[in-house]
């Protein structure tokens, strides 16, 4: 089923003609991936890669609809693991009292995604997908230590967040390949978290922010802390040098300060009409502190 693009030297505001597909399974959608090659596009939510198609910035030749694949919408505990389908609604985590109560860094940072418009139609899946290094998702899924079960007609195969994000708008899936779900190991005991961002407005793509998780030990001492940032790079940035600086450390503002500054330096902001990569060095580095802080009050139960 194709549809009509706009005039010839028309200011382009819709798609170009293409080829439209609903499988309703995800074998089906395998099958089309594999026959179509490199040009064919996957729809999940539509809400980046529709305004793409209307600018003709993409021009795929055949569109394949998710949207009817029922099997991929779920959020559910498994063995201790969160498994969520890859076309779960970002609006379905955000309500979901399962992960507020095992994963609530997840729930805080699905509600930074645009407005409840955008995440009642965007998908978790989608947005991982489309890889946008100011995507909320792909940070804190690294700081999550989560895994990607991708298949293919015939295999499947497991990425991480380290492995999974190539550069901008770029990821390992291969033309024929479907990231079908996402899987979230359980947070040990006495962990906290934080997830803050900067943008110009509320609803807008995050300027730079940070996922932060601290857990804590014995005498109040840092057993384990992950950081990772929002727009501070082509990929998302997960600093391990300050997570081996912050573990076996006793938390105090002083040590969050130096880890915030040792964080910066992982960065590799851009300059654009926004901001300038200096401003979103300076910023990485206060919200990783503030985050830090704030995931240590949290892992030792006095945040309210």
């Amino acid at each position: 089923m194709g549809r009509r693009g706009a005039r010839p030297g028309a200011t382009a505001v819709k798609p170009a003609a293409f080829r439209y597909h609903d499988p309703a399974s995800v074998e089906g959608a395998l099958q089309l991936l594999a026959q179509l090659g490199d040009d064919a596009k996957v729809l999940a939510g539509g809400q980046s890669l529709v305004p793409l198609m209307n600018f003709r910035l993409v021009r795929p030749s055949d569109i394949i609809d998710l949207n009817r694949i029922r099997e991929l919408a779920y959020a559910r505990e498994d063995g201790g693991w969160l498994r969520i389908g890859a076309m779960t609604r970002q609006r379905e985590i955000e309500r979901s009292p399962l992960v507020e109560r095992g994963w609530p860094l997840l729930v805080e940072a699905t509600r930074h995604i645009g407005h409840v418009q955008i995440r009642n139609r965007g998908t978790v899946g989608g947005s991982l997908a489309h890889a946008d290094p100011a995507g909320e998702l792909s940070a804190t899924m690294a700081v999550l230590d989560a895994a990607f079960l991708i298949r293919r007609v015939g295999g499947e195969r497991v990425a991480h967040p380290d492995d999974f994000f190539v550069s901008y708008l770029t990821t390992t899936l291969e033309p024929d390949e479907l990231l079908v779900e996402i899987r979230v190991p359980q947070l040990p005991p006495r962990t906290g978290w934080a997830f803050q961002e900067i943008s110009r407005r509320h609803g807008d793509f995050a300027l730079v922010g940070v996922a932060a998780l601290v857990t804590l030990g014995e005498s109040e001492i840092i057993r384990s802390a992950r950081l990772a940032f929002v727009g501070a790079a082509p990929v998302p940035v997960r600093s391990r040098a300050t997570e081996a600086l912050l573990e076996a450390q006793q938390p105090s503002e002083e040590l969050f300060r130096e880890a915030g500054a040792l964080a910066s330096q992982d960065l590799e902001p851009h300059t654009d009409l926004h901001a300038t990569a200096e401003y979103r060095r300076t910023v990485g580095s206060v919200l990783a502190r503030r985050a830090l802080m704030q995931a240590a009050a949290c892992a030792r139960g006095t945040l309210g």
